[in-house]
């Protein structure tokens, strides 16, 4: 893709306003609408909606003044609903319709409902395990008396007269640009393209009302802090009749007082004694399944890891789990009685290491150590 700028034929140094203005302009003459079979004109307007959308957002466009790159922005479809296609930008420009006049709005129909987030909080050994889980919170539910719909039992329904049911209102006007059409929505029936004889009096109308509710779900294992579960359907209803939204189950996993975790593996500190990472242990160790058996082997060094396999935590909508890791910590005794001192001082011998340090005191030991 050339240079930006270029492509919207503006300075390095032009303003939001002045991007904008050239990008309407630009956007007129190279529309589809504008130029029926011109795949050069629609290549042209994919290039210049591409550049506006990097140039008009402050971040981006600065990231392209300093290294050259749009920051991965995807042209996809112009007239798309997602951000950064061109539905966006003529909702921002032309009240969602586009400048040329042609009819791209559909019947609005019940808007969809809003989505939900909860939190559920798991000890690790849920995480392992996996859980059923009661989630409480409030929603919208569609009102029982009129069955979502808004209008009193016994009452009809009609279409608004004054938006022909599109829930929406359009008007055009001339420049010298030509036709520009915009739209809103419509005010007599609130943008939902029906007109109610007589509003329910449990929900005002609305077709739903606001209520706590509890429902179970299930947990997969292998979650951690941060995962998000949708539930699709989940959330809160529309208005008269609308569909619902979502709901994200947001999971914390409560700290565990032995096990950390990294990842699908847990780490254990275990302390040893002196005389077991020297010689050698089998030790139990509990785990979040059984108690298990560990071997240090002869020779253990101070902070050695031994892995138990398939003790850690599963993989998320995988198979298999990750392992439990045993940090042994070798913990030198500091309280010795008289023979457990003289016990090492026969060992120290027996390996000609010098010890006693603290006995005699650091002055003799310079002394003797000089005195060599």
């Amino acid at each position: 893709m050339e240079d930006l700028y270029e492509l919207l034929e503006v300075d390095r140094d032009a303003g939001a306003e002045e991007i904008k203005r050239s990008y309407r302009r630009l956007a007129m003459q190279y529309h589809p609408d504008a130029n029926p079979g011109d795949e050069a004109a629609e290549a042209r307007f994919k290039q210049i909606a591409a550049a506006y959308e990097v140039l008009s957002d402050p971040e981006r466009r600065a990231r392209y003044d300093r290294y050259g790159t749009t920051g991965g922005f995807d042209i996809g479809d112009p007239f798309g609903s997602g951000p950064g296609g061109l539905g966006d930008l003529f909702e921002a420009f032309f009240g969602g319709a586009s400048p040329f006049g042609a009819s791209r709005s559909q019947p609005r129909g019940p808007q969809r409902g809003p989505d939900i987030e909860v939190v559920a909080s798991l000890d690790l050994r849920e995480v392992v395990t996996g859980v059923q889980r009661d989630l409480t919170f409030r929603t919208a539910l569609a009102c029982a008396d009129c069955v979502g719909t808004g209008a009193q039992p016994g009452t009809s329904i009609e279409r608004c007269a004054e938006c022909e049911g599109t829930g929406e209102v359009r008007s055009i006007r001339q420049t010298v640009l030509g036709q520009i059409v915009s739209a809103a929505p419509c005010r007599r029936c609130g943008g939902t393209g029906d007109v109610l004889e007589a509003a329910c009096a449990t929900c005002e109308g609305e077709g739903r009302i606001v209520q706590d509710i509890t429902i179970t779900t299930d947990i997969p294992a292998g979650v951690d802090t941060g995962t998000t579960l949708r539930l699709t359907g989940r959330g809160a209803v529309g208005p008269r009749g609308g569909p619902p939204g979502d709901l994200y189950v947001r999971i914390d996993v409560r700290p565990h007082e032995r096990f950390e975790r990294n990842g699908i593996d847990l780490i254990e500190r275990r302390r040893i004694s002196v005389s077991q990472a020297a010689l050698g242990a089998r030790i139990l160790i509990e785990t979040l399944d059984d108690p298990d058996e560990l071997t240090v082997p002869p020779g253990t060094q101070h902070g050695h890891v031994v892995p138990l396999k398939g003790k850690g935590v599963p993989r998320l909508n995988g198979r298999g789990r990750g392992n439990l890791l045993v940090v042994l910590e070798v913990v030198v005794p500091t309280d010795l009685s008289e023979e457990e001192g003289n016990l090492f001082r026969r060992l120290a011998e027996l390996r000609d290491e010098e010890v006693g340090m603290a006995d005699r005191g650091f002055k003799n030991w310079i002394r003797d150590t000089l005195q060599r």
